[in-house]
């Protein structure tokens, strides 16, 4: 199994309809792709990083499942809603478990 986490940073414009927005977009897609285990996401709680306002965790089958939704349409879809929304930075992280 393949978890990515990432984490996303936001200009100051951002609104907290924008990120609700997003995480809901974002786990919409344990719907739609095959081979997620588990999908997770929400605003970040942790003072110490909360330059990064949005968490994304999505636990993938395999790393045959994890390019599959890397290229996958509707992924896209919600990679471009959130570089619209704002986005400055974001760090991902992949590891097998």
């Amino acid at each position: 199994m393949i978890q990515r986490t990432v984490l996303i940073k936001f200009e100051e414009t951002t609104t907290q309809d924008q990120y609700q927005e997003m995480v809901s977009r974002f786990t919409a897609l344990k719907n739609v792709l095959t081979g997620i285990v588990e999908i997770h996401a929400g605003l970040n709680l942790a003072e110490k990083s909360k330059e990064y306002q949005i968490v994304l965790m999505v636990r993938f089958e395999d790393q045959a499942a994890l390019d599959a939704y890397a290229a996958n349409e509707d992924h896209q879809a919600v990679a471009a809603f959130i570089r619209d929304s704002g986005r400055i930075d974001s760090i991902g992280v992949d590891i097998e478990i």
